[in-house]
């Protein structure tokens, strides 16, 4: 038995497939029941559970697993496959038998013989290793050979191809991704070539193809690894936000990951693998900057399509009288009264083909929103009321925002239905959009909100969709944290001299003696000392050393809950998920406070993790098939045991606003307990009462962008709890993170406000304007292409 012998160190079952559990198609994750024939394990029961990545497992075919048994705490024993293989017969009548089998049409007995008397006993390895093999086989024609070959591979292949891999310590699910692109290439590719991985694999790192290199005797200087390099480093780039990389960065760290002075690898031999990457566009080189092509062709895509709707104008449909009067009904409908300040954003607004509307806490952003809303609608001679359109008259206002909080609040505030950036472009969750150039978004006013937290990628998505006739308004507060993903878009728009924006700085809220709403505003304005941290009715800073947070946030969390607090109405926020008071321990005793094991009550584990009914949950990935995203946060509202008569899984359900959604145990990942969230999954929310514990440990975290976007989370309380003089060295410190985006100059180029600029020859190729980048590239190519 060849492939028994060569793990003869593993555990293995062979056994006959019964039925699946529960499979992940997206994944290739399944879990099944199997009838033991043959194993070298000590085991009582004729069947086994077997879970792990399969690309197929077929009822009544019997399989090889490899692997060790596992002790699930409910289930009891399982067995965690790490690689395995169709079965396949070991002598020659079994062979014969085998591949005259209905498996293989046209292989009849005579020539299922013919194969094994010239291949012998390992006939179908030798088959797969190499196709070629099936032309030494007299009277074989070809048309024969290749359905036999295409036959195999489709039933043994990928298991061949996954013990080949687990050879090199690859698991399952990294062999789904590899097979997935290059299928029966897989072996040849890794021999010749593992670099290559490092393009085409989502998560393949370098350091892993390295190994692999070292393994077949590829030498170091080799081109492939020096191009592998490059992509690597730009693609770790992404990370701390880049959209580009300078070359001299580029190369000094490059040269740091191929050891370039032990290996005789020169920054000469480095650029001139740039220069091959950057003519087959799997980088861009301009103006000595590096680009991944998703990214430049994203900022290259914003400017185009920011162009093209600027030179579809706007044309004012009413003068200042008009607007003071129908903005004066306004003000009397809604009793309030505008400042001039607002007046003029709202003017601006209505005049402009895009503009940002932007401000910190309380300088009324939401009611200049409405007011926008309200003329634009009186100027044109429309309903705010979405009742009030049928299906073939379009609704005219498009509300929008990154995340599910976010749309939420502006639906609240303004009584139109808001959603995700994600849902309003029709996003499958993997890499395609239904909203594009060709496909565009209804409507004649679109509202952004939070812009501050769109990445290049997205604002390119969104960009590409508005149609010429739609006017567009991007609200946000440039002192919030900038994007997960690359870019600053909201930052660098507003520093390009080209998108008309409006700053409200005059604070209304901090008039009704809001003490959140002054701290927020001495942040931004770099006054604050340690006297504003003193006691208001909406403020408090408790102090505490680091042993003491968590106990202390556990007792103000106790007096609340005895006050009658919902614990949908408080927050707390932390920078960190790991350390002494970090997000995941704050989660752990906080759900013993406010959830507590019940007797008989059901729960669900995911290693040390509880999850138990009415648990307090957040969304951590866009889950749009559900209609979930990223940062929405629920409430666990049943837990289902695993039902075997059903083939039913254990589940986990929470309930979203008027959604709920179903989690297996293998989704668990995509969710964790909300009673502590990180600051950065706050943005784009707000919360009746926020408590935020700050301490010297969150020291490499602690910047002013970050404490300025926790602060203004809170909409009636907050209270710090830990040490002032961390909190003030926090806010007094600006985010070193220089993010390298091109973004200003690239709107500038389009827009003709300075000529390029002159490039020095450097040894490499530069491409020194845009004027290569063809239309079609821009407006066809989307940059979820490349991910």
């Amino acid at each position: 038995m060849e492939n028994q012998e060569a793990n003869i160190e593993q555990n293995y079952i062979k056994g006959e497939m019964i039925y699946t559990i529960f499979s992940n198609e997206a994944e290739h994750f399944s879990i099944a029941k199997i009838k033991i024939l043959e194993t070298n394990i000590t085991f009582n029961d004729d069947e086994i559970v077997v879970k792990g990545y399969f690309r197929k497992l077929d009822p009544g075919e019997t399989y090889e697993f490899y692997g060790d048994f596992v002790e699930h705490k409910k289930f009891g024993k399982q067995f965690q496959v790490t690689n395995y293989q169709r079965f396949r017969p070991k002598t020659k009548d079994g062979i014969i038998a085998y591949l005259s089998s209905d498996l293989f049409v046209g292989i009849g007995k005579k020539t299922a013989s013919n194969i094994v008397e010239h291949l012998g006993e390992s006939a179908i390895e030798k088959i797969l290793a190499d196709k070629n093999t099936l032309n030494e086989i007299p009277r074989l024609n070809k048309d024969k050979a290749e359905k036999l070959y295409t036959a195999l591979m489709e039933n043994q292949g990928f298991e061949h191809i996954v013990l080949e891999l687990s050879k090199f310590g690859f698991g399952l699910k990294m062999t789904q991704k590899i097979y997935q692109v290059y299928k029966d290439e897989t072996l040849n590719k890794l021999v010749e070539n593992p670099y290559e991985f490092v393009f085409d694999i989502d998560g393949f790192g370098f350091l892993r193809a390295d190994t692999l290199a070292k393994q077949n005797g590829l030498p170091m200087d080799h081109p492939s690894r020096i191009q592998a390099a490059c992509i690597y480093t730009l693609q770790n780039s992404i990370q701390d936000g880049h959209v580009y990389l300078p070359v001299k960065q580029l190369l000094i760290k490059m040269d740091e990951l191929l050891l370039g002075e032990f290996n005789g690898i020169n920054f000469d031999k480095m650029v001139e693998e740039l220069d091959k990457l950057n003519t087959e566009k799997r980088i861009i080189l301009l103006s000595k900057k590096a680009y991944l092509p998703t990214l430049y062709y994203s900022e290259a895509g914003v400017c185009s399509h920011v162009k093209r709707l600027y030179e579809k104008k706007t044309e004012a449909k009413t003068d200042e009288a008009s607007l003071l009067k129908i903005v004066g009904e306004i003000e009397e409908a809604e009793s309030l009264s505008y400042s001039k300040d607002q007046f003029d954003a709202i003017k601006q607004a209505l005049e402009s083909k895009i503009m940002i509307l932007t401000g910190g806490p309380g300088t009324g952003k939401t009611t200049v929103i409405k007011g926008i809303l309200k003329a634009y609608a009186k100027i044109n001679n429309l309903s705010l009321d979405s009742d009030d359109y049928d299906k073939r008259t379009e609704f005219p206002f498009v509300l929008t925002a990154p995340t599910g909080r976010a749309s939420k609040r502006m639906t609240e505030s303004t009584g139109i239905q808001g959603q995700t950036i994600h849902r309003l472009l029709g996003w499958d969750g993997h890499e395609s959009f239904e909203k594009d150039e060709n496909s565009p978004l209804n409507g004649k006013l679109l509202v952004i909100d939070e812009f501050s937290m769109v990445d290049i990628w997205l604002a390119y998505q969104l960009f590409r969709a508005i149609p010429d006739e739609m006017q567009v308004l991007i609200v946000g507060d440039e002192d919030q944290l900038p994007s997960v993903g690359p870019g600053q878009v909201l930052a660098d728009l507003m520093a390009s001299d080209i998108i008309d924006y409006v700053q409200l700085t005059e604070v209304y809220r901090q008039k009704e003696g809001s003490k959140i709403i002054q701290l927020a505003h001495q942040i931004k304005q770099k006054t604050i000392v340690e006297n504003d941290l003193d006691k208001a009715k909406d403020f408090n800073f408790i102090e505490c050393n680091e042993m003491q947070v968590v106990s202390t946030i556990k007792q103000i969390v106790k007096k609340a809950v005895d006050k009658g607090v919902d614990i949908h109405h408080f927050q707390i926020l932390a920078p960190m998920y790991r350390s002494s008071a970090g997000i995941h321990l704050l989660n752990q005793e906080l759900q013993e406070i406010l959830n507590p094991s019940k007797k008989g009550q059901r729960e669900m584990r995911m290693k040390d993790v509880v999850y138990r009914k009415g648990d307090k949950i957040i969304q951590l990935v866009n889950q749009p098939e559900d209609g979930v995203f990223n940062g929405d946060i629920g409430e666990v509202v049943a837990i289902f045991d695993k039902d075997e008569s059903t083939e039913q899984e254990e589940q986990l359900v929470v309930q979203y606003d008027e959604k709920e959604v179903a989690y297996s145990r293998n989704e668990l990942l995509n969710v964790m307990h909300a009673y502590c969230t990180s600051i950065h999954k706050s943005q784009g929310s707000e919360f009746k009462i926020v408590i935020l514990p700050v301490i010297p440990a969150y020291k490499r975290m602690l910047r002013k962008n970050l404490l300025y976007t926790a602060i203004t989370r809170a909409k009636q309380s907050l209270i710090i709890c830990g040490d002032k003089s961390a909190f003030l060295t926090g806010v007094r410190t600006e985010d070193s993170n220089q993010r390298f985006t091109s973004l200003i100059e690239q709107l500038q180029d389009v827009f003709h406000i300075k000529s390029n600029t002159v490039i020095e020859n450097t040894g490499y190729t530069l491409i020194e304007s845009l004027d290569h980048v063809q239309v079609d590239d821009i407006q066809h190519l989307s940059p979820y292409d490349f991910m």
